[in-house]
């Protein structure tokens, strides 16, 4: 009889401080906290990912396959309770930085997640090196937690996804004229060099595209950039030769182009000058006219005496006068 009850006690002493004293839990001010009970997290009643914003980014036929409920999230704090039956699931939401090439299910792919091989337009095996800002959204924790077996990995995979077929059908941006926004400062028709032209274009698709992925696996990316898109290594000397010879091209091309427009406007300058001294030159010969004209309206000795005075002005500035005598 003593030894039931010592058990008894026994019993109640250890699921006291087995469920007492354990039950009771924390959150960190990096952390968001879920419960469920029986394995069923705590739900918020008629509210689903599709009545918050993230869900917008998704399209028509996604958003029937992407319809996660709300779950009631612990904030930072506490001290909480849970009881025996419930399970607390703790998820940090700090912001983690990773190499685009990191695969958290093998590591020894991607030559130890340092690059990332892509194919581009032109069939040339390219090398990428990057990284990508991600954090767990408290908006989709169900996603995250109970969603996909390894959310992180599925988020890698979609993000790789995008960037080879990006890369794989990437054309430089037009101008409104047609030509390539790069034109004259890389060679055209080689895809590595629109890429570099263009990593800003790049990076920003690659945000764009990503913006759904909140929706879908409860992970936000934050950004995904790009720094470097390297040939393998037998094609990277023909490649740097093929741009040294162009750039040189280009060189010839931008002097012969500024000496031409040099000149134009030489010629402009020289046109509007003859056309001044042509003017100025026509002026005065206009003003005799109209002078002669009102000296003809005035009658016929005006126009006598004006050139009686005009000879005497001359006899005035002439140092010597030959006179023609009449016999």
């Amino acid at each position: 009889m003593g030894a039931l009850i010592g058990m008894a006690i026994g019993f109640i002493l250890w699921f006291i401080v087995r469920h007492g004293i354990f039950g009771i839990y924390t959150v960190d001010q990096n952390e968001r906290a879920v419960v469920t009970s029986f394995g069923r997290a705590q739900r918020i009643e008629g509210m689903t990912t599709l009545n918050d914003p993230i869900s917008e980014t998704l399209k028509a036929d996604e958003k029937e396959r992407y319809i996660y409920p709300q779950l009631r999230v612990i904030p930072p704090g506490g001290p909480y309770f849970k009881f025996p039956w419930q399970r607390v699931y703790k998820v940090s939401i700090a912001t983690e930085t990773v190499s685009i090439a990191y695969d958290p299910e093998d590591p020894d792919v991607n030559k130890g997640h340092t690059q990332l091989e892509a194919v581009t337009k032109d069939q040339l095996n390219t090398g990428l090196t990057g990284q990508m800002r991600y954090t767990v959204t408290e908006r989709n924790l169900y996603a995250y937690l109970f969603g996909v077996k390894h959310p992180i990995a599925h988020v890698m995979g979609f993000l790789v996804s995008i960037l080879r077929e990006r890369i794989a059908n990437f054309e430089a941006p037009k101008d409104p004229d047609g030509l390539p926004a790069a034109a004259g400062t890389h060679v055209q028709g080689i895809s590595i060099n629109d890429l570099r032209k263009n990593l800003r274009d790049l990076n920003e698709h690659m945000e764009r595209e990503c913006m759904s992925s909140a929706a879908r696996y409860g992970v936000n990316l934050n950004a995904a950039l790009i720094t470097g898109i390297d040939p393998p290594p037998e094609v990277d000397s023909a490649l740097a030769a093929i741009n040294t010879a162009h750039n040189h091209v280009s060189s010839e091309i931008s002097l012969a182009q500024a000496a031409a427009d040099q000149k134009i406007v030489q010629s402009r300058r020289a046109v509007e000058i003859e056309t001044l001294n042509a003017q100025a030159e026509v002026e005065p010969l206009k003003t005799l006219a109209e002078q002669l004209a009102q000296l003809k309206a005035s009658g016929g000795d005006a126009l006598p005496a004006y050139l009686r005075n005009i000879r005497l002005g001359l006899y005035k500035r002439a140092t010597r006068a030959i006179l023609e005598v009449r016999k």
